[in-house]
């Protein structure tokens, strides 16, 4: 089995950047649990919502990089 993947390996690097990228995904994509649809509806209707909050104002904007600095202070290293 090692040899098939370090053969097949050997034959993605060596593809254009873009399609072992494609390549990737796809891969990913397949090792993803089938979703839910309802699952799906109540994300949706959660973005909607907060996105509802954002637009009235009802909420605070925050900086991904404020976020993130905060969560490595609190996390440690």
């Amino acid at each position: 089995m090692a040899t098939t993947l370090e053969t097949l390996e050997k034959v993605v690097m060596s593809l254009p950047e873009d399609q072992r990228m494609t390549l990737a995904h796809r891969l990913m994509r397949s090792a993803e649990p089938p979703s839910d649809p309802s699952v799906d509806a109540r994300w949706e209707a959660e973005i909607a919502h907060r996105i509802e909050l954002l637009d009235a104002g009802a909420t605070k904007r925050h900086r991904a990089s404020d976020v993130f600095a905060e969560l490595d202070q609190q996390l440690g290293p």
